[in-house]
């Protein structure tokens, strides 16, 4: 029998401990840098077709960004080697592959080694069964993996959250995203408010603004540009002269309607420029209504960072986004 499927065993085993017990034990905080998963997986597999196709998908070029990056950055153990230091990983994919396996399956868990940790083991009799679950489960697995990188974010924001910031905002806007220590509030007025993370290569930048309803499809592609465009044009200015940040029209702009804790609002992803300049990068922004339905609130992180990886900097700021909570909510 392959090391893996000893391994698989006793993995199997923690992770049914795990689910049965109603009090979890103390444990440590992950290790791993943001966006890293560990792939646990025999070597001859890592080499062949399962390793190709968890390639294709795991470290595939990660969509809105000017230049190519993997989704995500893949470490690959072999199953023998798979010991203390790696059972601590934020995320770790572990392919049970032995013609042992009792059935072929794809298991989600959480916190087994560490906090908060995901897990994911893909059971398969044999490579090619693996290669073609994988596949089939290629969304939901991402998803997860997003699910805790993002959650992780939102946890340090309200561990670590700039109170002042957060309810500045929530005074206009009724709500407000949880805004993480290092954020600071570079303009607001009735109806915008900039808040800036910027060192002097690297923005991390938040943008909040609203605007009357008064389309009838207001949460179509084309309005949502539209009035992003005329709102940054007066309150976004570039360096120069008859500069301002609009929406590129040289890379495509993705919409898509998501419901997110009790929440629906329409994400849109695309790239930022600046009229007449040269500056641009991607950004992220989140359209939803007010309470009374009159307004439309957008929730925006934009990132600008020249000669440097731009895949964590929008996972991060989107990540803020998403924490946006309503302040009546907080008054619960």
């Amino acid at each position: 029998m392959r090391s893996s499927g000893i391994l698989a065993s006793l993995l199997l085993g923690i992770l049914a401990v795990c689910s049965c017990k109603n009090t979890k034990p103390l444990l440590p905080s992950v290790s791993g840098k943001a966006g890293e998963v560990v792939v646990v997986m025999e070597k001859p597999d890592w080499e062949g077709s399962l390793g190709n196709t968890t390639r294709d998908i795991l470290a595939q070029d990660c969509p809105f960004l000017p230049l190519a990056e993997p989704l995500y950055t893949l470490v690959n153990v072999v199953p023998s080697a798979f010991g203390d230091l790696f059972k601590v990983h934020r995320n770790v994919v572990f392919f049970s592959v032995s013609p042992q396996t009792d059935s072929t399956r794809v298991v989600f868990r959480q916190d087994v080694w560490s906090s908060p940790q995901c897990v994911i083991q893909v059971c398969a009799k044999t490579p090619a069964q693996a290669d073609s679950l994988f596949r089939s489960k290629q969304e939901t697995i991402i998803a997860a993996i997003e699910t805790a990188e993002r959650d992780r974010v939102i946890r340090n924001s309200i561990r670590y959250e700039e109170k002042k910031v957060s309810e500045a905002i929530a005074e206009v806007f009724g709500g407000s995203p949880r805004i993480p220590t290092g954020y600071k509030l570079r303009k607001i007025t009735d109806d915008f408010a900039w808040v800036a993370n910027d060192a002097q290569s690297l923005y991390k930048d938040l943008l909040i603004y609203k605007y009357p309803v008064y389309e009838d499809e207001p949460f179509s592609k084309e309005n949502i540009i539209k009035n992003r465009n005329a709102i940054l044009k007066e309150n976004v200015p570039g360096m120069f002269e008859n500069t301002y940040m609009t929406t590129s029209e040289y890379f495509p702009v993705q919409a898509e309607n998501i419901k997110y804790r009790g929440r629906y609002f329409t994400q849109v992803r695309g790239m930022w420029d600046v009229q007449n300049d040269y500056m641009g990068g991607p950004f992220v922004s989140h359209s939803f209504y007010s309470p009374d339905g009159k307004e439309i609130i957008v929730a925006e992180g934009f990132v600008y960072a020249p000669g440097h990886n731009k895949r964590q900097h929008l996972r991060q700021v989107e990540s803020v986004i998403y924490s946006w909570e309503w302040k009546q909510n907080e008054e619960k």
